[in-house]
């Protein structure tokens, strides 16, 4: 198997109240995070990856015009867990992260990609960022009312 590229996408998905959705890794039992994943090719365009990501792990499609992937120009850099760290060239220690979210209604049909997660949970997005067990993560949805212009 080819090594990952230390480029990623993290997607936020949340619905107009600010609830979060996250999902619990399936090779970490307790770990929560949103989705996340590396680019399939250098070149492959960060946007691409984020819905690719986003489709593959919760069955979402963000086609444009209902469901739209909001690109927040915001990276990441960050040390990779040393447990990961087999899967990147020998090395290679941190990663790059673009930050993307969207806004799905409450009752978005989600379905898990059963090799990465374990089950899913809707949270406010206060106690999902304290979930989160990826500071970065914790951290984007901390900053979910400032990307989403919403005042709480």
């Amino acid at each position: 198997m080819p090594y990952k590229i230390p480029e990623s996408v993290l997607v936020v998905i949340h619905t107009p109240a600010l609830e979060v959705l996250l999902l619990e890794r399936a090779d970490r039992p307790g770990f929560w995070q949103s989705v996340t994943g590396s680019l399939d090719a250098p070149d492959e365009p960060l946007l691409q990856t984020a819905a690719r990501e986003l489709r593959e792990e919760t069955g979402i499609l963000a086609d444009g015009r209902d469901l739209v992937l909001r690109d927040w120009q915001l990276a990441n850099v960050y040390d990779i867990y040393p447990v990961w760290r087999h899967r990147y060239a020998p090395g290679v220690t941190q990663n790059t992260e673009h930050v993307f979210s969207v806004c799905v209604p409450r009752d978005t049909p989600v379905t898990l990609a059963p090799r990465e997660h374990l089950r899913y949970a809707w949270y406010p997005y206060l106690e999902a960022a304290d979930r989160c067990f990826s500071p970065s993560n914790a951290e984007a949805i901390l900053q979910l009312p400032h990307y989403t212009n919403k005042t709480l």
